[in-house]
């Protein structure tokens, strides 16, 4: 064995093998509420110059569950920027017995697709022993090797919740004279720093970590559980030199490789020219000239090299007519450039599971690139990807978020907007008939707006008519029931709206007893949220999106009948909600209108309680039942 003391503290170095992954060895307290439980790991990034950086990793996991199969895959990355190599793998049993290793010809070796990408040369470098004898460990090994300093490795240990850690290590080897920025979040420990002429040093240690409970409504795990970001400052990449001390500074960087790749071509010019002179609206000619984008172009990502952040020139994508999201951006900020309107690029993480910019520490994790208009009181926004979507509206994959705007001085940071419930808005009207066995037939117009109407969208644009069909006769919630006909008109604007008309028959809907009927009127928007009311919260409650429906029923009486019970009107509001089920008698015909609005909102944790109440009398109310009688 080897010891090395660094700055007062052992270090213990195992020979290699020497590690035992017997599972009895693990603490029960990491066991607690774990699909796996990591075993050891260390990161150790080492950088040799601006060019060169070399990431070697070796960690070993144990899988408890079939829930924890999923970190049993290797899988990495490499490109003509980053090679991947030294590869090792294996895998023990319960015991710690060494049952197989990782063979060369087991490790696939594929291209990163996306399903629009012409060309990429991204690969990824992949092996599973797909072992399923539970509990079981897998370790694995691999060395990558950086050309470039612009992506540097970051430490999370804790992959997910019910992840356990019992040791992991992340060591920072850099030059000297170079200045790293580091990022530490939610107590991960100062690091133990060793400092020689050289090279300075920076070794953090995570050390018998329990897992962490996802909570309904909780946050993102990033805001829960430590980890360490490090940042350039000067860099290089792809040929390129850069520093990202600042987001102005990363902002230069990216108008460097964007510089002269915003000339069109004459044609194109014409075009421009003859869409928008002597039009006075400013909005107006936004809107013309992105219809003009997007019915000349489509998405197509070709990414090689630095062009997975370089954009294609403008005369690429009007001569070629696609693009990937910067080329489609540039391009479109170029086509507003010739019309004299000053527009940008903006770098964004779209999708699911927000990656927040964080303007006190600049990295290079954005996945997207969008352009905008600025205004003195309001911004354009400008999905170039999409040759459907409305120009203006940025929806849920890239609204309510920090960007990064890239403008002649460098990177600006900036907030995608941020729709209310007001915004996205689900107006419902009902018009149903049920008669006396019980069968139902309904006229339902329904109006989306902003996010709620991005499956509708979808509808229109990406389905034909059977898949639309398919899907509307499969989630009204209705126990048996038919979409007769079904129709649909598109507004376009920044918010935009989709009007929606159906048509359905239900046959049997009404349960018949005797000489009474008895209906649920809430007939499409049953909630189905019901919270375990026993759950300790620990963490703040988030509401990360906004919206509000409202639904107006008419129901005609079936004829020889009359109503002989009427539920009560339901109310209840509170910080993060509202919701309401009135009802009304006129004549033959009852109203019934049903309110549920969600606001935007982050609440402490003591509130569960109380969301739990709420969503058990909302799961209640909506199954609220009126009786008819028949009269003799």
């Amino acid at each position: 064995m080897r010891f090395a003391i660094v700055t007062g503290l052992l270090f213990l170095f195992l020979p290699a093998g020497a590690q035992n992954y017997a599972v009895a060895l693990i603490p029960d307290s990491l066991i607690k509420d774990a699909n796996a439980v990591k075993r050891m790991e260390e990161i150790r990034v080492t950088m040799k110059s601006l060019d060169k950086v070399i990431v070697k990793r070796h960690y070993a996991i144990t899988i408890l569950n079939e829930k924890g199969d999923r970190y049993a895959q290797y899988q990495n990355n490499y490109s003509s920027l980053e090679g991947l190599s030294d590869i090792t793998g294996s895998l023990y049993d319960a015991s710690g017995k060494k049952i197989q290793s990782v063979k060369r010809k087991d490790i696939m070796d594929v291209p990163v697709s996306d399903g629009a990408s012409l060309m990429n040369d991204d690969r990824i470098k992949a092996h599973n022993f797909y072992h399923r004898q539970y509990p079981y460990t897998i370790e694995y090994e691999d060395e990558q090797q950086a050309r470039g300093s612009f992506f540097l490795q970051n430490w999370h240990p804790v992959q997910s919740t019910s992840y356990a850690v019992e040791q992991s290590r992340y060591i920072v080897e850099i030059p000297a004279n170079y200045t790293l920025r580091i990022q530490q979040k939610n107590s991960p420990g100062d690091p133990v720093t060793v400092k020689t002429p050289a090279l300075t040093s920076y070794t953090w240690e995570l050390k018998n970590y329990k897992a962490v409970q996802s909570e309904i409504y909780g946050p993102p795990i990033s805001k829960i559980v430590p980890y360490v970001n490090i940042g350039a400052s000067d860099f290089s990449f792809g040929g390129y030199t850069g520093n990202m001390n600042t987001w102005l500074d990363f902002g230069k960087f990216n108008t460097t490789l964007a510089k002269g790749r915003d000339v069109l071509p004459d044609n194109v010019k014409k075009d421009v020219h003859a869409l928008v002179d002597g039009v006075a609206d400013k909005n107006e000619k936004i809107v013309r000239l992105y219809n003009y984008m997007q019915g000349n172009t489509r998405y197509i990502g070709i990414q090689l090299g630095i062009g997975g952040w370089q954009p294609f020139d403008a005369k690429y994508v009007a001569t070629n007519k696609y693009g990937d999201c910067k080329a489609l951006s540039n391009y479109m900020v170029s086509l507003l450039k010739e019309a004299g309107i000053k527009a940008n690029t903006v770098l964004i993480y779209a999708g699911e599971g927000v990656r927040e910019l964080q303007e006190d520490f600049p990295l290079s994790s954005f996945n997207h690139m969008i352009a905008c208009v600025p205004g003195e009181k309001d911004t354009t926004w400008l999905e170039c990807t999409s040759q459907t979507q409305s120009a203006g509206f940025m929806g849920s994959f890239t609204g309510g978020r920090k960007a990064l705007l890239i403008d002649e001085d460098g990177g600006h940071v900036v907030s995608t907007p941020t729709y209310t419930a007001e915004d996205n808005l689900q107006m419902r009207s009902i018009n149903a008939v049920i008669d006396g066995a019980g069968n139902l037939v309904v006229d339902v117009n329904t109006r989306f707006t902003g996010e709620q109407q991005e499956l509708q969208h979808q509808l229109i644009h990406d389905a034909n008519a059977e898949q639309r069909e398919k899907y509307l006769n499969s989630v009204l919630g209705l126990p048996t029931y038919k979409v007769d006909k079904s129709e649909y008109k598109e507004i376009k604007g920044r918010l935009p709206v989709i009007d929606e008309y159906l048509r359905i028959s239900s046959p049997n809907f009404a349960t018949v007893s005797g000489k009474r009927l008895f209906v649920e009127p809430n007939l499409f928007n049953k909630s189905t949220r019901r919270l375990p009311a026993e759950e300790k919260r620990k963490y703040p409650i988030e509401f990360r999106s906004a919206y509000k429906d409202v639904d107006t029923i008419n129901i005609s009486m079936p004829e020889g009948y009359a109503i002989e019970s009427l539920p009560k009107d339901v109310e209840i509001a509170n910080s993060f909600g509202h919701y309401s089920m009135c009802y009304k008698v006129a004549g033959n015909k009852i109203e019934v209108i049903r309110v549920h609005s969600i606001n935007n909102a982050t609440l402490a944790a003591d509130a569960y309680p109380e969301l739990v109440k709420y969503y058990d009398a909302i799961y209640k109310a909506d199954r609220n039942r009126i009786v008819f009688v028949k009269q003799l």
